[in-house]
């Protein structure tokens, strides 16, 4: 069985954790941030070391290993009672990151929407990024130059995810504006588009 999914699009910084926890709370959608998933790993395990080696540079997590952390998170919170697949919907933010991975993911996602939040301005999206290193001590926002690196690796190899969906699936958000007014915006989108959630 499919998951019925949503995704929440868009380049490091433009606010995907912030309206994913606010969706989140909403009683048919849960919340699922891969980059937590691996955040949250032991650094001192042989999956928390691979994870710490390939954010410190600013780069993705292979596509296999990330996409079977994603399925045995997503397994543990079925068998927890925290995510049920006949009433909810997986908001998932940061996955599928690459086309490799979406294919990967074919199988397991129903993605019923996009929601691509959208930063046109790359030194806003610096600056965020850097305003939340500070905030959350965020080893992977620290360095400029990894920042760089980390929105070059968006536009090279996420950005084209979006082909792979019918642009009558996503629904681009300008994330500029302040976080209420963008998650207002996403749930209009998301009515227009005739997804209830």
């Amino acid at each position: 069985m499919k998951y019925r999914s949503i995704l929440l699009f868009g380049a490091p910084g433009s606010g995907k954790g912030t309206q994913g926890a606010i969706l989140g709370k909403r009683p048919s959608l849960v919340h699922l941030a891969c980059g937590d998933v691996f955040r949250s790993l032991d650094r001192e395990s042989e999956l928390g070391k691979l994870f710490t080696k390939y954010t410190i540079g600013g780069g993705l997590v292979p596509d296999e290993l990330t996409v079977e952390l994603w399925r045995h998170t997503v397994r543990k919170m079925i068998a927890a009672g925290r995510f049920d697949l006949a009433k909810q919907t997986l908001l998932l933010d940061g996955i599928p990151r690459t086309e490799h991975q979406s294919v990967l993911m074919q199988d397991d996602i129903d993605v019923i929407a996009i929601v691509h939040l959208f930063i046109n301005d790359v030194s806003q999206l610096m600056a965020r990024l850097q305003a939340r290193a500070a905030k959350e001590n965020r080893v992977d926002d620290t360095n400029i130059e990894v920042i760089r690196y980390r929105l070059d690796v968006y536009d090279e190899q996420t950005r084209p995810v979006l082909a792979r969906y019918p642009m009558s699936k996503i629904a681009r958000v300008n994330a500029t504006q302040p976080p209420e007014q963008v998650t207002a915006d996403i749930l209009r989108a998301l009515r227009d588009m005739k997804v209830i959630i």
